[in-house]
């Protein structure tokens, strides 16, 4: 670690601390895959920052994202219940060589990625589209005429 990184020094803080800029870390260049428990932010912070997944899920809904990352966006690959350095090695070595499966990973978390773009808040995105049109669903409701009313 570079000397001004915080985990550089013997005092290393939680891994959530607040000093940690999760998402500016996820898309930094230096960072090639992303190991995470599959919950449903750092799920979501995964595909936006276009990074492909270890996934290593534990319980609720992380092996249903676990399974999505994996089997439905093609961005994640599973660890496995019994973790060892060496698979964890292996996993890491697959997806970010020049392998057809890391090349893959990385192509499908990168077009995640430009969806996700897509889909957010700004001039023009879903997000924002889906979320006006809401409000305005929502607010003239109590304009319908009472047998309109659902």
């Amino acid at each position: 670690m570079p000397p001004c990184c915080p985990l550089s020094s013997s005092r290393r803080p939680r891994a959530g601390a607040s000093w940690r800029p999760g998402e500016a870390v996820l898309r930094h260049e230096a960072v090639g895959v992303f190991l995470a428990h599959c919950g449903w932010n750092s799920t979501l912070e995964g595909l936006t920052a276009g990074v492909p997944m270890l996934c290593w899920s534990f319980f609720a809904e992380q092996q249903t994202n676990t399974r999505d990352a994996c089997m439905e966006c093609g961005v994640g690959m599973e660890v496995g219940g019994d973790v060892r350095r060496e698979v964890v090695e292996t996993r890491i070595r697959e997806v970010m060589g020049g392998g057809k499966i890391g090349r893959e990973m990385r192509r499908k978390a990168a077009e995640w990625s430009e969806i996700a773009v897509r889909a957010t808040p700004h001039p023009g995105g879903r997000s924002l589209a889906n979320l006006k049109s809401l409000l305005k669903d929502v607010l003239l409701m109590d304009r319908l005429p009472s047998g309109n009313k659902a």
